[in-house]
């Protein structure tokens, strides 16, 4: 019997304008911005689509055109390469959109936080769970497993409650993230009792921060639009989530896997480098040449 998929749908929020990589962009998204030969935002959809999730959901805003036409059809591209006979390079454009998978736009208007942009896909997602994934946080599952969102949604099969991917940070870092604190509720599950978006070090109950991928009940809608804005004058996502606490439950996982923060320039060039090491076509030639390379103190 085939499997029926809970969570269906995914939403991206790709609104950001990316100051930290100026001048780079300026004029296309940071998720466009390639580790080897994708682009950010192609990782965090194939890790969606491994999930089983089949309809993905952009919240873009200006200056995003170039991630519609990224998963749009290119006739002009296919045929050039079907008429030269490029077979492989026409089977991996084509891969980029497979014919069970669903696009959806929506723009969100102004710069309100992470909170509001979830809230302009309300429409379409409606009254059923979903993920979001934030596709600068570059997430891979652990050697030879599950990719991090399958991971979260076979969690979420069993608890029915909104589930968030964390991970221990170091202590001086706590002031970078939505920081969680709770009670074992399994090996790798924490029943959340507290969420504090970006506490200094003194003020965190933890060192549990949330990285950037969710598994959401629609219950969320309702508490992004009814609260308060937060930190940094936003509509902050963590903020809608702590009010399902109480009435649902919400469930931090400790993920398997890696996370590489290509928000930060750090981390942008780990996963390059260590991506190329990888690499099926490049990865060999990549690895000697590192080899070869003198790094002065």
């Amino acid at each position: 019997m085939k499997k029926v998929t809970i969570v269906n749908k995914a939403v991206f929020p790709v609104a950001g304008l990316g100051t930290r990589f100026l001048p780079a962009t300026k004029a296309q998204p940071k998720e466009m911005l390639p580790i080897v030969d994708k682009p950010l935002i192609q990782y965090a959809v194939e890790e969606a689509y491994e999930a089983g999730i089949r309809h993905m959901i952009f919240v873009t805003g200006r200056n995003k055109r170039a991630i519609e036409d990224h998963f749009d059809t290119a006739y002009e591209l296919e045929n050039e390469l079907e008429a030269s006979g490029k077979e492989e390079l026409l089977a991996v454009v084509h891969s980029l959109t497979p014919d069970d998978m669903d696009c959806s736009y929506v723009r969100q208007p102004r710069s309100l936080g992470l909170g509001h942009a979830v809230l302009c896909a309300r429409h379409i997602v409606g009254d059923e769970p979903f993920a979001v994934l934030l596709a600068d946080d570059l997430m891979v599952g652990a050697t030879s497993g599950r990719g991090v969102l399958a991971q979260m949604v076979d969690v979420f099969s069993e608890v029915r409650s909104s589930v968030l991917a964390v991970q221990e940070v170091p202590l001086e870092h706590v002031k970078r993230y939505g920081i969680v604190a709770g009670e074992p509720a399994g090996e790798r599950l924490v029943k959340v009792r507290q969420m504090v978006e970006k506490p200094s070090p003194e003020n965190a109950p933890s060192r549990l921060g949330v990285a950037g991928r969710y598994v959401l009940t629609p219950t969320v809608f309702g508490a992004i639009r009814n609260q308060p804005r937060g930190s940094g004058g936003e509509i902050q996502l963590t903020d809608g989530i702590a009010q399902l606490m109480e009435p649902e439950g919400v469930y931090a996982y400790r993920y398997e896997g890696k996370r590489y923060d290509c928000g930060s320039k750090q981390g942008f060039l780990e996963a390059s480098v260590e991506f190329a090491l990888r690499h099926g076509e490049v990865g060999g030639a990549f690895r000697d040449y590192l080899r070869g390379l003198e790094i002065s103190a």
